[in-house]
């Protein structure tokens, strides 16, 4: 394919960061909605959502792909945590989850103060072993990626987990749907969308950026950059304190100043995205019924 058919150059240091002649890959086809990428580099395979087919999906280069987890309890978003076992949102548990080595689950949250969370939608985990999360309602707005329900919790949260301890703190409680979330490479500061223009135009399309401070903190939030088309869901970061992240046209990248730099064009809206292969150069995109994969010159950050 041709340049201009896959990439727009908003400013010239993208080209730095893309490889103009490499080719968007559709790795598979036959979801529902694909969601939550997450990459073993120890196993060679990712593993993905699809959330209304109730499955999670694993690819790997020589095998294709296979049913990794059917039901999935709808899971949605997926990371790894520092011992490499998977941590998992599902919207129709309403809860977070780890996968042991030996397959077994561990629920490691399912309430705040009494009430249960909404639906659970997309997790990362600092260096220091906590988990972070945010919890929208789309699990609980109909029965399409999740069960019908009213909310339990009178807003919805950004929160961190600590494991070790069991101490469970709403981190940030003024969003309006918060979705993707990410730190940057050095986790000083923590970025998270919130999506709720997918329902409701007047309403945020912007990615929000937050200080860490003292590891368990955020401060002086502000609004990072915002989606010129579709909205924010799943984000990611790089070595070089650049945001990837999805949108309605494809991935859009972002400078640590929030400048967009360009894009990379998908067929179909994206939903999450991840880095992964060996060199972490890989970009692998969940975008509505397709798995694909494109190599980039950045090297993508917060992988175990």
């Amino acid at each position: 394919m041709a340049e201009a058919s896959i990439y727009e150059i908003h400013d010239p240091r993208f080209r730095h960061l893309i490889v103009t002649s490499a080719g968007l890959d559709e790795l598979y086809s036959g979801c529902r909605w694909a969601e939550g990428p997450v990459w073993f580099n120890d196993a060679n395979q990712l593993l993905w959502s699809d959330i209304p087919n109730q499955r999670m999906l694993r690819w790997t280069p020589d095998g294709g792909v296979s049913v990794y987890r059917e039901p999935s309890n709808f899971a949605n978003g997926h990371t790894r945590d520092r011992q490499g076992r998977l941590i998992s949102c599902e919207h129709g548990t309403r809860r977070v989850t780890r996968t042991e080595i030996d397959g077994s689950i561990t629920v490691l949250a399912d309430s705040f103060e009494g009430a249960r969370f909404n639906s659970p939608n997309d997790v990362v985990v600092k260096s220091d072993g906590t988990v972070w999360f945010t919890d929208p309602t789309y699990g609980i707005l109909s029965d399409y990626e999740g069960y019908r329900a009213d909310p339990e919790q009178p807003t919805r949260n950004v929160y961190r987990l600590d494991p070790a301890t069991g101490e469970l703190t709403a981190v940030v409680t003024d969003f309006v749907q918060p979705n993707g979330l990410v730190f940057s490479h050095d986790e000083t500061v923590l970025y998270v969308a919130d999506s709720a223009a997918s329902h409701d135009d007047s309403l945020p399309r912007h990615i929000r950026v937050f200080d860490v401070k003292d590891g368990k903190r955020l401060a002086n939030g502000r609004v990072f950059s915002v989606i010129d088309n579709g909205i924010p869901d799943g984000i990611r970061t790089d070595m070089n304190g650049n945001l990837w992240s999805s949108a309605a046209d494809g991935v859009h990248c972002f400078d640590s100043s929030g400048k967009l730099l360009g894009k990379i064009l998908v067929p179909q809206t994206v939903a999450n995205l991840t880095f992964g292969g060996p060199k972490r150069n890989r970009l692998f995109i969940a975008a509505t019924r397709s798995l694909y994969s494109i190599y980039v010159t950045a090297t993508g950050a917060q992988v175990p």
